[in-house]
């Protein structure tokens, strides 16, 4: 059984990311969607919040579940037995980022491949800080995010607006 892991932030979970790992669930027995814990202060969601929209997300993608995680993602994946990292890419920007942390993942876990796979064109521009952004300023996301994320990030725009106005 070949077990890969999925990691990122997923400040939310986009279209892109489900793109990838709908693809990556395909190629590998077990999918595990790492979500990195960062500091509440640094993202939008808590972590939960983060794990549980991703979690609502994924619904008939029988051989992935969601997890948190710490630390190294080379670690992580080792407590996990999994043999692969999936990153997703996008544009030129996402290849240089993603080829040298791949680098340094070979370095530090040489039995852990990383798999990238190239984002549908559809979503190539799609990234979780964009979404964000347009949100806030009222664009529409519609399509962009999975409805149960695009209706939770709307709703956390209003409570951050509804605080700053009182």
């Amino acid at each position: 059984m070949t077990i890969a892991i999925y990691p990122g932030r997923f400040d939310p979970v986009t279209a892109g990311h489900l793109d990838i790992v709908s693809r990556a669930s395909r190629l590998f027995d077990e999918i595990i969607i790492a979500v990195f814990e960062v500091p509440e202060n640094r993202t939008m969601f808590t972590t939960p919040e983060r794990v549980a929209m991703f979690e609502d997300s994924i619904g008939e993608l029988s051989n992935v579940s969601v997890k948190s995680f710490s630390g190294l993602v080379v670690d992580y994946a080792r407590s996990k037995n999994a043999k692969a990292i999936v990153r997703g890419i996008r544009m030129n920007a996402d290849f240089e980022y993603e080829f040298e942390m791949a680098l340094m993942n070979r370095k530090l876990a040489p039995d852990i491949d990383v798999v990238c796979l190239m984002t549908d064109i559809q979503f190539q521009f799609v990234r979780a800080s964009l979404l964000k952004e347009v949100a806030r300023l009222g664009g529409d996301i519609e399509g962009l995010a999975p409805s149960n994320v695009i209706t939770q990030l709307n709703s956390r725009i209003k409570k951050d607006l509804k605080l700053t106005e009182e």
